[in-house]
Protein backbone atom coordinates (compact mmCIF):
# COMPACT_ATOMS: atom_id res chain seq x y z
CA UNK A 1 0.00 0.00 0.00
CA UNK A 2 1.38 3.42 -1.01
CA UNK A 3 0.58 6.50 1.05
CA UNK A 4 1.29 10.07 -0.03
CA UNK A 5 2.21 12.41 2.84
CA UNK A 6 1.75 16.12 2.08
CA UNK A 7 3.46 17.93 4.95
CA UNK A 8 5.87 20.87 4.85
CA UNK A 9 7.25 20.37 8.38
CA UNK A 10 10.11 17.92 7.83
CA UNK A 11 10.20 16.41 11.38
CA UNK A 12 6.44 15.83 11.33
CA UNK A 13 6.59 14.26 7.86
CA UNK A 14 9.44 12.00 8.96
CA UNK A 15 7.52 11.00 12.10
CA UNK A 16 4.42 10.08 10.10
CA UNK A 17 6.42 8.23 7.45
CA UNK A 18 8.42 6.31 10.05
CA UNK A 19 5.30 5.17 11.88
CA UNK A 20 3.54 4.05 8.71
CA UNK A 21 6.60 2.35 7.23
CA UNK A 22 7.00 0.40 10.48
CA UNK A 23 3.52 -0.99 9.75
CA UNK A 24 4.59 -2.07 6.25
CA UNK A 25 3.32 0.85 4.17
CA UNK A 26 5.34 2.54 1.44
CA UNK A 27 5.33 6.34 1.76
CA UNK A 28 6.07 9.29 -0.51
CA UNK A 29 6.72 12.67 1.13
CA UNK A 30 6.01 16.02 -0.56
CA UNK A 31 6.05 19.45 1.01
CA UNK A 32 4.09 21.84 -1.25
CA UNK A 33 0.71 21.89 -2.91
CA UNK A 34 1.92 22.28 -6.48
CA UNK A 35 4.12 19.20 -6.25
CA UNK A 36 1.33 17.21 -4.61
CA UNK A 37 -1.19 18.20 -7.29
CA UNK A 38 1.21 17.24 -10.08
CA UNK A 39 2.04 13.90 -8.46
CA UNK A 40 -1.64 13.05 -8.04
CA UNK A 41 -2.17 13.59 -11.76
CA UNK A 42 0.68 11.18 -12.57
CA UNK A 43 0.40 8.39 -9.99
CA UNK A 44 -2.18 6.48 -7.99
CA UNK A 45 -1.92 6.16 -4.22
CA UNK A 46 -3.92 4.10 -1.76
CA UNK A 47 -4.23 6.95 0.75
CA UNK A 48 -3.32 10.64 0.99
CA UNK A 49 -2.45 12.30 4.32
CA UNK A 50 -2.46 16.06 3.88
CA UNK A 51 -1.71 19.14 5.96
CA UNK A 52 -4.12 22.01 5.35
CA UNK A 53 -1.50 24.72 5.83
CA UNK A 54 0.77 24.04 2.88
CA UNK A 55 3.31 26.78 2.04
CA UNK A 56 1.81 27.63 -1.35
CA UNK A 57 -1.90 26.87 -0.92
CA UNK A 58 -4.67 25.85 1.44
CA UNK A 59 -5.14 22.09 1.33
CA UNK A 60 -8.87 22.64 0.96
CA UNK A 61 -8.44 23.92 -2.58
CA UNK A 62 -6.16 21.04 -3.46
CA UNK A 63 -8.68 18.46 -2.26
CA UNK A 64 -11.61 20.18 -3.97
CA UNK A 65 -9.72 20.24 -7.28
CA UNK A 66 -8.75 16.58 -6.95
CA UNK A 67 -12.34 15.54 -6.24
CA UNK A 68 -13.59 17.58 -9.20
CA UNK A 69 -11.18 15.60 -11.39
CA UNK A 70 -12.81 12.42 -10.09
CA UNK A 71 -10.06 11.27 -7.70
CA UNK A 72 -11.61 8.69 -5.35
CA UNK A 73 -8.53 7.94 -3.21
CA UNK A 74 -9.22 8.30 0.55
CA UNK A 75 -7.83 11.58 1.92
CA UNK A 76 -7.05 12.44 5.55
CA UNK A 77 -6.42 15.98 6.71
CA UNK A 78 -3.79 16.10 9.47
CA UNK A 79 -3.66 19.70 10.64
CA UNK A 80 -3.40 22.13 13.54
CA UNK A 81 -6.72 23.76 12.54
CA UNK A 82 -9.07 22.09 14.98
CA UNK A 83 -12.23 24.18 15.27
CA UNK A 84 -15.51 22.51 14.40
CA UNK A 85 -15.85 24.91 11.45
CA UNK A 86 -12.40 23.84 10.21
CA UNK A 87 -13.33 20.17 10.45
CA UNK A 88 -16.61 20.76 8.64
CA UNK A 89 -14.81 22.68 5.88
CA UNK A 90 -12.25 19.90 5.46
CA UNK A 91 -14.82 17.13 5.26
CA UNK A 92 -17.07 19.17 2.98
CA UNK A 93 -14.11 19.76 0.66
CA UNK A 94 -13.89 16.02 0.13
CA UNK A 95 -11.68 14.60 2.89
CA UNK A 96 -12.60 11.24 4.39
CA UNK A 97 -11.20 11.99 7.84
CA UNK A 98 -9.85 14.96 9.79
CA UNK A 99 -7.20 14.55 12.49
CA UNK A 100 -6.04 17.47 14.62
CA UNK A 101 -2.44 18.08 15.68
CA UNK A 102 -0.92 17.24 18.09
CA UNK A 103 -1.82 13.63 17.39
CA UNK A 104 -0.78 10.18 18.58
CA UNK A 105 0.73 7.82 16.03
CA UNK A 106 -1.43 5.06 17.50
CA UNK A 107 -4.59 7.01 16.58
CA UNK A 108 -3.38 7.78 13.06
CA UNK A 109 -2.41 4.13 12.54
CA UNK A 110 -5.82 2.98 13.77
CA UNK A 111 -7.62 5.33 11.40
CA UNK A 112 -5.45 4.25 8.47
CA UNK A 113 -6.18 0.60 9.30
CA UNK A 114 -9.90 1.38 9.54
CA UNK A 115 -10.09 2.99 6.09
CA UNK A 116 -8.26 0.05 4.51
CA UNK A 117 -10.60 -2.40 6.28
CA UNK A 118 -13.56 -0.57 4.77
CA UNK A 119 -11.99 -0.80 1.34
CA UNK A 120 -11.20 -4.51 1.79
CA UNK A 121 -14.74 -5.31 2.90
CA UNK A 122 -16.45 -3.19 0.24
CA UNK A 123 -19.00 -5.12 -1.81
CA UNK A 124 -17.55 -7.08 -4.72
CA UNK A 125 -20.33 -5.91 -6.99
CA UNK A 126 -19.46 -3.00 -9.26
CA UNK A 127 -22.90 -1.38 -9.22
CA UNK A 128 -26.12 -1.06 -7.28
CA UNK A 129 -29.63 -0.43 -8.56
CA UNK A 130 -32.75 0.93 -6.91
CA UNK A 131 -35.87 1.69 -8.92
CA UNK A 132 -34.85 3.62 -12.07
CA UNK A 133 -31.36 4.43 -10.70
CA UNK A 134 -28.10 2.57 -11.12
CA UNK A 135 -24.84 3.63 -9.45
CA UNK A 136 -21.55 2.45 -10.93
CA UNK A 137 -19.04 2.06 -8.07
CA UNK A 138 -16.01 1.95 -10.35
CA UNK A 139 -16.56 5.30 -12.04
CA UNK A 140 -19.21 6.80 -9.73
CA UNK A 141 -21.46 7.37 -12.73
CA UNK A 142 -25.20 7.37 -12.13
CA UNK A 143 -27.79 6.16 -14.62
CA UNK A 144 -31.43 7.24 -14.53
CA UNK A 145 -33.48 5.06 -16.87
CA UNK A 146 -30.15 4.08 -18.48
CA UNK A 147 -29.17 7.72 -19.16
CA UNK A 148 -25.85 8.62 -17.47
CA UNK A 149 -24.98 11.70 -15.43
CA UNK A 150 -22.15 12.53 -13.04
CA UNK A 151 -22.11 13.39 -9.33
CA UNK A 152 -19.38 14.67 -7.06
CA UNK A 153 -17.94 11.96 -4.74
CA UNK A 154 -19.83 13.16 -1.67
CA UNK A 155 -23.10 13.37 -3.60
CA UNK A 156 -22.71 9.86 -4.95
CA UNK A 157 -22.03 8.52 -1.45
CA UNK A 158 -25.22 10.14 -0.16
CA UNK A 159 -27.18 8.64 -3.05
CA UNK A 160 -25.55 5.27 -2.35
CA UNK A 161 -26.82 5.35 1.25
CA UNK A 162 -30.34 6.08 0.01
CA UNK A 163 -30.14 3.37 -2.67
CA UNK A 164 -28.98 0.80 -0.11
CA UNK A 165 -32.19 1.43 1.83
CA UNK A 166 -34.82 2.00 -0.88
CA UNK A 167 -38.13 3.12 0.57
CA UNK A 168 -36.58 3.32 4.05
CA UNK A 169 -35.65 6.42 6.00
CA UNK A 170 -32.03 7.55 6.12
CA UNK A 171 -31.59 10.03 8.95
CA UNK A 172 -29.44 13.14 9.04
CA UNK A 173 -27.41 11.54 11.83
CA UNK A 174 -26.78 8.44 9.71
CA UNK A 175 -25.48 10.61 6.86
CA UNK A 176 -23.24 12.66 9.15
CA UNK A 177 -21.71 9.45 10.51
CA UNK A 178 -21.32 7.48 7.28
CA UNK A 179 -20.40 10.30 4.88
CA UNK A 180 -18.51 12.77 7.08
CA UNK A 181 -17.42 10.54 10.01
CA UNK A 182 -19.08 12.91 12.49
CA UNK A 183 -20.17 11.40 15.80
CA UNK A 184 -21.84 14.67 16.79
CA UNK A 185 -24.07 17.27 15.18
CA UNK A 186 -21.88 20.12 13.85
CA UNK A 187 -24.90 22.44 13.90
CA UNK A 188 -24.51 23.37 10.23
CA UNK A 189 -26.55 22.79 7.08
CA UNK A 190 -23.88 20.43 5.71
CA UNK A 191 -26.31 17.60 4.92
CA UNK A 192 -29.01 19.91 3.63
CA UNK A 193 -26.62 21.70 1.26
CA UNK A 194 -25.35 18.47 -0.28
CA UNK A 195 -28.85 17.03 -0.48
CA UNK A 196 -30.00 20.16 -2.33
CA UNK A 197 -27.15 19.78 -4.85
CA UNK A 198 -27.94 16.09 -5.30
CA UNK A 199 -31.61 16.81 -5.89
CA UNK A 200 -30.77 19.54 -8.40
CA UNK A 201 -28.63 17.13 -10.44
CA UNK A 202 -31.29 14.44 -10.26
CA UNK A 203 -33.83 16.99 -11.47
CA UNK A 204 -31.67 17.88 -14.47
CA UNK A 205 -31.59 14.18 -15.31
CA UNK A 206 -35.38 13.97 -15.07
CA UNK A 207 -35.49 12.34 -11.64
CA UNK A 208 -36.65 15.36 -9.67
CA UNK A 209 -39.10 13.58 -7.32
CA UNK A 210 -37.11 10.55 -6.27
CA UNK A 211 -35.83 11.84 -2.91
CA UNK A 212 -38.46 12.67 -0.30
CA UNK A 213 -37.93 14.63 2.90
CA UNK A 214 -39.67 12.87 5.79
CA UNK A 215 -40.36 15.66 8.25
CA UNK A 216 -38.69 15.10 11.60
CA UNK A 217 -37.10 11.86 10.42
CA UNK A 218 -34.79 12.17 7.42
CA UNK A 219 -34.82 11.29 3.74
CA UNK A 220 -36.24 8.47 1.66
CA UNK A 221 -35.61 7.25 -1.88
CA UNK A 222 -38.86 6.58 -3.68
CA UNK A 223 -38.81 3.47 -5.81
CA UNK A 224 -42.51 3.12 -6.53
CA UNK A 225 -44.92 4.83 -8.90
CA UNK A 226 -46.80 6.99 -6.40
CA UNK A 227 -47.63 10.52 -7.66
Amino acid sequence: MRILIGEDDAPTAAFIAGGLEALGFETVQLSDGAAISERLREELFDLIILDRLLPDMDGLGLVKAARRRGLMTPIFFLTALGKVSDRVAGLEAGADDYIVKPFAMAELSARVAAVFRRIATAPATTSISAGPLTLDFLHRDVFFQEKPFTLQPRESRILEQLMRNPGGIVTRTMLLETIWNFRFDPQTNLVETHMSRLRAKLALAGADRLIETVRGAGYRLRCDDRP
